[in-house]
């Protein structure tokens, strides 16, 4: 049997799967997807600061990559339209990886080719490609999670998910720390600017894309996409269901921008009425505007259709029908379980590592023995743990190592307390690192795989998105709130508040563990 419930293999047969050509693609694949994100993030950010960028103006530039938090918005579109010509020369999904592609290479070439100390003018020009950057990187990522469930059965969704996950974490490395060391070897410090070599550093991290190509045009295309009844509209019709989306994304983006000075007013008068706390009131007018600006563009997706300037099945199909499928397989209360799963599987590992620099710094450890244990050393500890829950995994099923990551990464936040007693200990903070990535990489490899198998073949990107989003939305709420939580409670009974938030996390897996042992014995005393 496949999937979660796979029975136990031997080791020598799950050795042997690390070998096989669709497992070894995924290595690639995410080293492509890897790539952009830390360029719009830490590294752009040095960049910035040394080119004396403001420090305000460096946080804006962090907004660049909301398109992986709202990706599900378009990865209906990316599952739907053909793109045109290349679909058929090339798939459904490959023909989306390479533009994706080509569009993350266009966006760093034009961050290489602009100084962003040459005047305010340059500086936007600068934010229109890092949004480039933001929303084509995320369009990969919808199209290699989809391409990923899809090229295999769900039996080796784990390896994949392990070699997918070292890759990425490959990718972030040589675009993180290796272009601040190429950068450095290029002359540019912070008293000493040069432009020249952070521009080189780009057109180098642009190189390192030829990866993801190659591997593109080499791979084949799923066979479950080689049905041409999966497109079974015009382009006229995909042409115009393009258009309402762009439509829409302005109606969002005028609503969200227009109320910010109503939004600021209105925090201001809550927070004066509950003594001054701008903290819980911002979030919530936040959370409000964002919930205007969504409802505005659903509205207008609405009138458009009522308007004849789309077909109402075709919305229904695109958007609609995804998430009824998955609420219909389920049921409305095992669906609610797992989305509940989907949501804090991850907020303790999350919360955690919100705080996690800052409680380095305070306990005395230099920025060197932080980047070094940390980040390259706990790098390396992630992708172990990621191969380990691969093979583990595929030996004993989904849900079992489900557990067991999710009880690993509540657990070992305990010895967060034990270094917070033991102080400046390097030894200590490597151990920690070590069990602590080790943990971390078997549970998202094991989750990942999780996530793949719920998802329908019909609806493979917009499912999985929808999935993926919804997986660090609540962590990263949450998160905002660790340094508050930190101040008032202390180190030490915070790395205690972290691992008690894994308990729910245990006991759901176990009800939709047996929710489901249920569902597949019914099925098969039907059969």
């Amino acid at each position: 049997m496949s999937g979660p419930h796979a029975g136990e293999r031997s080791w020598r047969q799950t050795l042997k799967t690390w070998i096989h050509p669709r497992v070894l693609t995924m290595l690639f694949l995410g080293f492509s997807a890897g790539i952009p994100i830390l360029l719009i993030f830490s590294t752009l950010s040095v960049w910035l600061r040394e080119a004396g960028v403001a420090r305000s103006a460096v946080t804006f530039f962090s907004w660049a990559a909301l398109g992986y938090s709202f990706k599900f918005v378009w990865a209906p579109l990316i599952d739907k339209m053909p793109f045109p010509l290349l679909t058929r020369l090339l798939g459904r999904r490959r023909s989306w990886m390479l533009v994706s592609q080509f569009a993350i290479v266009t966006a760093i070439v034009c961050m290489a080719s602009i100084d962003p100390a040459a005047g305010e003018e340059a500086l936007t020009i600068m934010a229109m490609a890092a949004v480039l950057l933001g929303f084509s990187s995320a369009t990969q990522d919808i199209v290699i999670d989809a391409y990923r469930i899809e090229c295999i059965d769900a039996t080796y969704q784990a390896l994949l998910s392990s070699t997918y996950i070292a890759g990425y974490r490959i990718g972030m490395v040589v675009a993180g720390a290796g272009s601040l060391f190429l950068a450095s070897y290029l002359g540019t410090t912070t008293e000493i600017y040069l432009y020249s070599a952070w521009k080189n550093t780009y057109y180098f991290a642009a190189a390192t894309m030829l990866v993801g190509i190659v591997t593109t045009l080499i791979i084949s295309e799923p066979e479950s996409n080689l049905d041409p009844s999966v497109y079974k509209y015009s382009s006229r019709q995909y042409f115009r269901l393009f258009l309402v989306f762009l439509a829409a994304c302005l109606v969002f983006s005028l609503t969200f921008f227009l109320t910010g000075t109503t939004a600021e007013h209105v925090q201001s008068f809550l927070s004066s009425l509950l003594w001054n706390d701008t903290t819980f009131t911002g979030f919530l007018v936040e959370a409000c505007r964002l919930a205007l600006a969504i409802l505005a563009a659903a509205g207008s997706v609405a009138l458009l259709v009522k308007a004849g300037a789309l077909e109402r099945e075709m919305v229904v199909e695109t958007y609609i029908d995804p998430i009824q499928e998955f609420f219909g397989r389920y049921g409305v209360k095992t669906a609610i379980l797992i989305l509940s799963l989907i949501g804090f599987y991850r907020v303790s590992d999350i919360v955690l590592g919100v705080v996690s620099n800052v409680f380095y710094v305070d306990m005395g450890f230099s920025k060197n023995v932080i980047a070094g244990i940390t980040k390259l050393y706990g790098v390396g500890m992630t992708i172990l743990g990621g191969f380990l829950g691969g093979m583990l995994t595929l030996r004993y099923g989904i849900y079992s190592i489900l557990f067991l990551g999710a009880l690993l990464s509540a657990i070992t936040n305990l010895l967060f307390m034990v270094l917070a007693s033991a102080g400046p200990d390097v030894t200590m903070l490597t151990v920690v690192i070590a069990i602590d990535n080790l943990s971390a990489g078997l549970a998202a490899t094991a989750f990942v795989a999780f996530l793949s198998s719920l998802t329908n073949i019909s609806f493979t990107a917009v499912q999985y998105a929808l999935f993926s989003s919804l997986m660090t939305l609540f962590p990263k709420l949450f998160g905002g709130y660790s340094g508050s939580l930190v101040d008032t409670f202390g180190y030490n009974n915070f790395f205690l508040l972290t691992t008690l938030m894994g308990i729910p996390v245990l006991v759901l897996i176990w009800f939709i563990r047996k929710k489901s042992v249920i569902a597949l014995k019914e099925g098969s005393d039907a059969g």
